[in-house]
């Protein structure tokens, strides 16, 4: 079976999808969110690290959150060692005199047992967040959070996210993924289609925890279980759209497979078993019609697609070698003019291209509109080379071991 009659649906969908990001991005609740809404309140807030052998990047954590730009009587941290077998409890230990700095020691039982603990100590914060042991902030990132609260239908919000630092080739190729995800959280944000609350700088109100519950072992994605058991209840998420985190991305391929099977696992478990309900409108329209099933689609449309190409990439190679060694090779190594006359341009390659751009443009439009420092062209090049048979890497294995009821490990 050729290539071209199985692309078509899949291509219409990404345009289609495309379509509805550009006119939603253009709406006025978009415009709104892009408006910058640091204001003078500084309710109490409580940011909680859960930290698990992160000795070599939980000091870097801890000081960007002493540096944010936020009232020292209003903010608190509190660290949670989660029985970390390395350095990490020492170096907790070397901020727990700080005033505004309390740490926390417990048996290892999973993150989701450690942001409860935390959950716990909160105090009176109005607002509780969390932030990843291998993760920074900007200095103004706590005030671009708060700021969203005005909003009294908000449960939630998130951050806009990006990789700090990034040196090796696949960093940088996260690096302009994330570019696309903070365009694509931005928009769906404006329409409450959110389906995740990411770990790095995600916040909620302090009156959430009793009405919905704490944080559950959720496949080890607790933070995607906690956004759709938000969506089930009938309330929002929102995002801050300036407010900048910086994650540590994964250097080598094993540790990215190993991390992106962790989250697609998690998704496909967490919808699959525990909220199919989401799926349709009786709950949210946009997560129920709209994010879920794109979602769907992107995995299962890569699982199809991917073979079918290598195998299409193959058979064309065959054919390019066989007429080379049916020509002569005066002729093979001799310099040909071109002419587009002889391209093979098809519906397809048009199609794909113009989907491919709206990618493009879509990473560049989340690097501006978020402010967020660093070059991206160049990540972007990486992006094109590596991501088309990088991801589906962490799809299929995903895929199988859902199937195949492997459980998933967190490193």
């Amino acid at each position: 079976m050729g290539l071209e009659p199985v692309i078509y649906p899949f291509l219409f969908i990404g345009i289609f999808f495309e379509s509805f990001l550009l006119v939603t991005f253009l709406s006025k609740p978009a415009r709104e969110h892009r408006r910058s809404m640091q204001n003078a309140a500084t309710p109490k807030v409580a940011i909680i690290v859960p930290c698990w052998n992160e000795e070599m990047t939980i000091a870097g954590t801890i000081e960007s959150l002493l540096a944010l730009d936020y009232p020292k009587e209003n903010l608190s941290i509190i660290l949670v060692n989660d029985g970390s077998t390395d350095a990490t409890p020492s170096v907790v230990d070397r901020f727990s005199a700080h005033p505004q700095i309390t740490a926390l020691h417990k048996e290892n039982g999973g993150k989701f047992t450690a942001m409860n603990l935390g959950i716990a100590h909160t105090g009176d914060a109005e607002i509780v967040g969390f932030l990843d042991a291998d993760s920074l902030v900007a200095p103004d990132a706590l005030r671009e959070i708060v700021a969203q609260f005005d909003d009294s239908k908000l449960a939630a919000v998130t951050a806009s996210m990006s990789i700090h630092q990034p040196r090796t080739m696949l960093q940088r190729m996260q690096h302009a993924e994330y570019s696309l995800g903070i365009a694509f959280n931005h928009i769906l944000a404006s329409i409450n289609g959110l389906h995740v609350t990411p770990g790095p700088f995600s916040f909620y109100r302090r009156s959430l925890f009793p009405t919905i519950g704490l944080f559950r072992h959720a496949h080890l994605a607790e933070d995607m279980e906690m956004a759709l058991r938000i969506q089930r209840a009938g309330m929002k998420i929102g995002n801050a759209l300036r407010a900048r985190v910086y994650t540590k991305g994964p250097p080598t391929l094993k540790k990215l497979i190993k991390q992106r099977v962790r989250w697609i696992t998690g998704f496909l478990r967490n919808i699959l078993f525990d909220y199919r309900d989401l799926l349709g409108t009786r709950h949210n329209s946009v997560i129920g019609t709209l994010t879920i099933p794109l979602a769907f689609v992107t995995i299962f449309g890569t699982l199809i697609l991917f073979p079918l190409g290598i195998s299409t990439l193959i058979l064309n190679g065959i054919h390019a070698f066989s007429v080379i060694q049916a020509a002569p090779l005066s002729y093979v190594f001799s310099l040909h003019p071109f002419s587009w006359f002889y391209a093979p341009i098809t519906a397809t390659m048009v199609f794909s291209i113009v989907v491919t751009g709206s990618i493009l443009s879509w990473m560049i439009i989340g690097k501006t509109i978020s402010r967020t420092p660093g070059k991206l062209l160049p990540n972007i090049a990486v992006y094109l080379l590596l991501y088309g048979f990088v991801a589906p890497l962490w799809l299929i294995r995903s895929v199988s071991d859902v199937a195949r009821g492997i459980p998933t490990t967190w490193r």
